[in-house]
């Protein structure tokens, strides 16, 4: 037997709680009927009035979600004449109900009792706006702080696999063999600076917090102190070609990004290869986005679905899954082969800046 909770559909949970609002109003209703003694009768109009304010909230769902992503000011105007045209709709079958059911011996004035039943119901559907916004919004709460602990995990993940790197025997074995050669061959100055590098990269990696944005300028020299050290190994191979346009180099971006992606095109483009090969970088701000491209001109990859296969680019697939969780619906993460040679990864994000550069 499974213990996992059971978790309805958002149009379950509309369904279920707006049954539940409407029948509270008619059983409320109910009981002020039965003090004031009122004849059978009235029963079925205070019955027909929670059927008919049922179905005609459901007009107002679309409207609001339609409106969920605009202005507080648009909302409110929003909510100010949608609740009334629900009223409208709501009031007129109802008061012509009401006066051929209940007939008493007269029949009150048309515009006394349509005031007073758009008035009655307006301020219910007032109620049932509040009522919606609220639960949205601890909805929007809620899937907030769920994806922020999810990415809490992927970053640690990230970082961890970094670390895991940057500690590999190989890597490090290559990285001292170039400076012990420089050494040898009295390249004392070069030598000094490989290990300067090398000391600030893994000093970036064990005090940085994966969780804090850093601007593209300063990702972008962390990226550097590994391709410095890349470039001891491949030497002559290994060219870069980076460029940053306007304000895109103080946006804030999710530290650790970019080294796992390029880490994947040094891997399957540059060691490869016995010419080497260009790793590019492209950034700018359009639409108040910010756009990375990162290519290299290496053979390229077979895609399925667009997506890396198995067992090839565990460190993209990893950023992918980041972007996915920091930014939902208001990202983009596209890798593609380009002519005549190479891959890209492609990377819209919000434009983001930190305070103190606003």
């Amino acid at each position: 037997m499974s213990s996992g909770k059971i978790t309805l559909s958002n149009n379950s949970q509309f369904l279920f709680l707006n049954i539940i609002g409407w029948g509270g109003y008619c059983l409320s209703s109910y009981v002020g009927a039965f003090y004031w003694d009122k004849p059978m009768k009235y029963y079925w109009v205070l019955f027909l009035g929670a059927v008919l304010g049922l179905i005609v909230s459901f007009i107002l769902r679309p409207i609001y979600r339609k409106v969920w992503d605009s202005s507080f000011t648009t909302r409110i105007i929003t909510v100010i004449l949608a609740t009334y045209l629900c009223s409208l709709l709501w009031v007129v079958p109802y008061n012509l109900t009401y006066w051929e059911m209940y007939k008493h011996g007269y029949r009150p004035d048309v515009w006394t009792g349509y005031i007073w039943g758009i008035s009655n119901i307006y301020y219910i559907f007032v109620c049932w706006s509040c009522l919606y916004f609220g639960i949205k919004f601890y909805q929007a709460m809620q899937d907030a702080s769920q994806r922020e602990l999810k990415a809490n995990t992927l970053a640690h993940e990230a970082q961890l696999k970094m670390l895991r790197y940057q500690l590999n025997p190989h890597f490090l074995f290559n990285t001292l063999n170039a400076i012990s050669t420089l050494v040898l061959e009295k390249h004392a100055i070069r030598a000094n600076e490989m290990v300067v590098r090398l000391s600030n990269f893994l000093r970036y990696s064990l005090d940085n917090d994966p969780m804090q944005k850093v601007t593209l300028e300063q990702e972008i020299n962390t990226l550097n102190l590994y391709l410095d050290i890349e470039k001891v190994r491949f030497e002559e191979r290994l060219n870069l070609d980076f460029e940053v346009e306007g304000d895109a180099g103080k946006a804030l971006i999710p530290s650790l990004i970019l080294q796992p992606l390029v880490e994947n095109s040094i891997k399957y483009a540059i060691a490869d290869s016995e010419t080497g090969g260009t790793i590019s970088l492209r950034a700018k701000i359009f639409a108040n986005d910010l756009l990375i491209e990162l290519k290299d001109d290496g053979p390229g990859a077979n895609l399925i679905e667009d997506s890396l296969p198995n067992g090839r680019g565990v460190g993209v697939r990893n950023t992918k899954d980041r972007l996915s969780e920091l930014y939902a619906d208001k990202h983009s993460f596209t890798i593609s082969n380009i002519e005549p040679s190479g891959l890209q990864v492609s990377i819209r994000i919000p434009f983001e800046v930190a305070i103190a550069n606003k």
